[in-house]
């Protein structure tokens, strides 16, 4: 009986050994997967080649594409994504207003370029339309060709600025720059980790979503304090922000584009996909009219960054 119990324990003691080795070996594939997870992104060298700047890009890294005058006294910081209904509805409602800031030398705006949307919902035309503006950009036609692209957005959910030649149709639209030189910027993907690094800083930033924008550092949108912004706001808030200021170099006024929708985009100037999608914040449909004076209040939305 004694040799009966001996045995037993003995039994006993090698399922321990075996199960807490078996608990070691599952607790360091667990370690390692999390280590895989956190680095798996790393080996996808897929458009991660050697970063090429835009002609006249600015900031560090140049990351920054600027319009207006470089010496003006206050700076409109505004993050976008080309697929994002409410960039396209930001835009849409004060591009006449900025043009017209920048014209009068009042501010100087800093573009900065990210590719949330192509990450919530799949696809890649966020980072080729931005890879394409990169491209107007040195061509000497970036701010026409911006207009364009928020004018003729597709819905949200149609990944139309994926193909080359939608971009290239939109570019007939702004004179001089359909050539072969930008075709094949936009073709090669010349710009592409440019963007991808521009959407690294978004990510790593503390932002809530696109549009995200700011006036000498402040955010300003969807409002300013307990103020709402409006084109009339945004026109105040860059008046008290410049008091005893020397206003810069006047610049000439950007004149609009055709807002003619193209074949690929049959939504138009700003259209958003008007049920949004699960994960994003209350997006709308972009809206039409430039400059109408529209607010946006909280519930305007923004895209989100997951």
């Amino acid at each position: 009986m004694e040799r009966e119990r001996e045995r037993a324990r003995e039994k006993r003691r090698r399922l321990l050994i075996v199960s807490a080795a078996v608990v070691g070996v599952l607790g360091l594939a667990a370690v390692v997967g999390v280590i895989a997870a956190n680095t798996g992104g790393n080996s996808d060298t897929s458009g991660k080649g050697p970063v090429t700047v835009p002609s006249g890009a600015v900031g560090e890294d140049g990351l920054i594409i600027q319009t207006g005058a470089s010496d003006a006294p206050s700076t409109l910081t505004v993050w976008e994504d080309f697929r994002c209904p409410a960039c396209a509805m930001f835009e849409n409602s004060f591009r006449d207003t900025i043009h017209e800031l920048e014209a009068a030398g009042q501010i100087r705006t800093h573009y900065r370029l990210a590719t949330i949307i192509d990450g919530n919902m799949g696809g890649s035309g966020s980072l080729n339309a931005a890879n394409a503006s990169a491209c107007a950009q040195d061509a000497g036609r970036f701010t026409a060709y911006h207009d364009v692209l928020y004018q003729n957005q597709p819905q949200e959910a149609d990944d139309a600025f994926a193909k080359d030649e939608n971009l290239f149709e939109l570019a007939a639209k702004v004179p001089g720059l359909d050539t072969p030189s930008f075709r094949g910027c936009v073709s090669n993907g010349t710009h592409d980790s440019w963007v991808q690094a521009s959407n690294e800083v978004f990510r790593d930033g503390d932002f809530r979503g696109t549009p995200s924008v700011l006036l000498n550092g402040e955010s300003i949108f969807p409002t300013k304090g307990n103020e709402q912004i409006s084109p009339a706001n945004l026109k105040k808030w860059v008046t008290e922000a410049n008091e005893g200021k020397e206003p810069g170099t006047p610049t000439a006024p950007t004149t609009p584009a055709p807002s003619t929708p193209a074949t690929a985009s049959p939504t138009g100037a700003g259209g958003g996909d008007p049920e949004g999608d699960a994960g994003d914040q209350g997006s709308q449909g972009g809206q039409g009219g430039q400059d109408s004076g529209a607010g946006f209040g909280p519930g305007s939305g923004t895209e989100s960054v997951h």
